[in-house]
């Protein structure tokens, strides 16, 4: 729950490092020294050097008069994005080996937790090329001034996957202790994962692209409900997935989709007797709602819009819960109706 935790704050930390474009400040990876930022005027020199070559240098950045401080001030956050990375990686792979070494690990979740170890790793594999994608020769020669959204949202949707894993295994571990099975991921569950990241899909292409600015009025867009600045010229596919219009049409309103899967959630988790778990979706979802329409409203407020997607990870979490909640009842219905004793059915699980 502690890495969960991390990881969020890793979410709220990227959200504020795409809002003040800062992504593409350090045009190298370096996993070990790149932990220490610039120590002297050279070394500061050097990299703003390096930045001042690629495109959002020279076509937005260096006509706008950027100095030296105000390309310290982006430095900043992506040098704390990549460092807080590091952080959640040793947050999380020290404990797994000490635990590993005194034989503490339950039976059957050494997989999974090197799973969750090895999609960590990813997600800086992911996030290199990510701003790869918006210094590589392609971006210069295509004089693309921001990263691909594509590997944004890869980047982005690696995260909440490996935050709503953390959740449930750690959901599962407690359940270990109190001698409980661990939780099956039923149809219903799965559908609600689905529906619910299809929606944080969408809202990591409007990031990308930068499409929470093409309507600042709710529930309409520009005066009407659908928007008429859709692009259908390259046909219906490069429309859904790259059109700022439509992509925002379909994420302002399949959010609906995704709030009425996640009531129906709430209500079962309360009718089996864990209401905690029902409000925690409930809270999260009508928060989320409400940033969502302010963001919108305010013309993408920095601080409204960071506060979006930190409560969209905070959503995530109180879904992994709720799902949770359902299979872990659906164990323990199955125990009861077979009466096999607990000790028995634990085994059987692991």
């Amino acid at each position: 729950m502690a890495v969960a935790a991390l990881v969020v704050m890793m979410v709220i930390v990227g959200g504020i490092t795409r809002l003040t474009e800062s992504g593409l400040s350090i045009t190298e990876w370096k996993p070990v020294t790149g932990i220490l930022p610039p120590l002297s005027e050279a070394q500061w020199q050097a990299e703003f050097a390096a930045y001042r070559q690629i495109p959002e240098y020279l076509q937005i950045n260096g006509p706008a008069g950027m100095t030296m401080a105000d390309y310290k001030f982006i430095y900043f956050w992506e040098w704390v994005h990549r460092l807080l990375g590091r952080v959640i990686g040793i947050a999380f792979a020290l404990p797994l080996a000490w635990y590993w070494i005194k034989g503490f690990i339950p039976a059957g979740y050494k997989p999974r937790l090197l799973a969750l170890l090895a999609l960590g790793a990813l997600q800086g594999v992911f996030g290199w090329l990510m701003v790869r994608s918006g210094i590589d020769a392609q971006a210069v020669a295509e004089a693309r001034t921001s990263v691909s959204h594509y590997w944004l949202s890869i980047h982005l949707m690696t995260a909440l996957f490996t935050l709503g894993g953390l959740v449930w295994t750690a959901l599962d571990l407690r359940g270990h202790a109190d001698g409980i099975a661990r939780a099956r991921l039923l149809p219903f569950g799965l559908a609600v994962f689905i529906i619910l990241a299809l929606q944080m899909l969408f809202g990591a292409w409007m990031a990308g692209l930068d499409a929470g600015y093409v309507a600042r009025d709710w529930p309409l867009m520009q005066g009407a409900f659908v928007p008429a600045g859709i692009d259908w010229s390259q046909g219906v596919w490069h429309a859904v997935t790259a059109d700022p219009f439509l992509i925002h049409f379909i994420h302002r309103w399949w959010a609906w989709v995704a709030v009425g899967v996640l009531i129906v959630l709430a209500r079962k988790d309360r009718n089996r007797g864990s209401r905690p778990a029902s409000i925690a979706i409930h809270a999260a979802f009508g928060t989320q709602i409400l940033l969502g329409i302010a963001t919108v409203m305010t013309g993408v407020a920095l601080w409204i819009a960071v506060a979006h997607q930190g409560v969209g990870a905070l959503l995530v979490m109180a879904t992994a819960w709720g799902v949770h909640v359902l299979g872990t009842q659906q164990q323990q219905r199955q125990r009861a109706h077979t009466g096999k004793p607990l000790a028995k059915a634990q085994a059987q699980a692991n």
